[in-house]
């Protein structure tokens, strides 16, 4: 395996993950599947404060390669000419599992589309918590037309993002979606300047990793289930969440930090909470 199929950088209290196969667009084989799981699982390991995942070259990642020198190719055209259902579901079982994995770390992951993000690049994107994305760069979920469907979870992750009639309208028809339809869509969060994609989904991690890192966990395990339950089972949560959170004493932190008027500097979630006194 080539190490630096995904690259994995840390800044801080930031975890970069670079896709890195410029030559294919950032395209996934074999290698970059392994790679993936390989770094997911030092995420995993060791967990940040958030994640940003971005494209080496111009690309941000054309999905699945579909070229014949892709192993995966070989073993997949195989099964289909037997027409096995059993190889074929392991595979998309672990492409799921392994875009699901990424982007079910218990923190904000950002995706800065510096370039294109075709087929299942689009549908990881899609799956991200936030997304800036390059004035150049395009969306296309492209399975369509090559007699696909999104399998990287990107199907009840666009409609969750944008509902169903707009996601139907770039499944079904396999249209390119550019910067600004993407901003009115809801598709993306923020339209960088050029080529700056990275610089300004960094800007956004920097603030975020500033803020409580319990805080933010929590309030994102709200984030991401509320829109699936109904309000009672979501006001239910939230309030687990928040109760969670207070009894953990991050918030000591925060209010010291408030009630002395400076900037709040909270401890790694692995630290112990402090005493809050606000007399003397």
């Amino acid at each position: 395996m080539q190490e630096n199929d995904v690259f994995l950088e840390r800044k801080d209290h930031i975890a970069i993950v670079t896709f890195n196969r410029p030559g294919r667009k950032n395209a996934f084989d074999e290698n970059m599947w392994a790679g993936l799981e390989r770094v997911v699982g030092e995420l995993q390991a060791q967990t940040p404060r958030v994640v940003v995942v971005t494209g080496a070259g111009n690309a941000f990642c054309a999905g699945f390669d579909v070229n014949p020198d892709n192993p995966l190719v070989g073993g997949l055209i195989g099964a289909v000419e037997r027409r096995e259902r059993t190889p074929v579901e392991a595979l998309i079982r672990r492409l799921q599992e392994a875009v699901d994995s990424l982007v079910s770390l218990p923190v904000p992951v950002i995706a800065a589309v510096n370039g294109d993000a075709y087929g299942g690049g689009a549908e990881l994107a899609s799956r991200c918590d936030l997304r800036v994305m390059d004035p150049a760069a395009a969306f296309c979920f492209s399975e369509v037309r090559l007699g696909l469907i999104p399998d990287w979870g990107g199907g009840p992750g666009l409609t969750r993002l944008i509902g169903a009639s707009r996601a139907a309208d770039m499944i079904l028809t396999g249209r390119k979606v550019g910067a600004e339809e993407a901003l009115d869509l809801g598709l993306t969060n923020r339209v960088s300047a050029p080529d700056m994609a990275l610089a300004e989904a960094l800007e956004i991690a920097k603030t975020i990793a500033q803020n409580g890192p319990r805080a933010v966990r929590h309030a994102l395990a709200v984030i991401r289930k509320a829109a699936e339950l109904p309000m009672h089972a979501a006001l239910d949560l939230e309030r687990e969440q928040a109760v969670s959170l207070i009894v953990s004493g991050e918030c000591i932190h925060g209010i010291k930090a408030f009630l002395s008027k400076q900037k709040p500097v909270f401890p790694d979630i692995e630290s112990c909470p402090g005493r809050l006194k606000t007399e003397g």
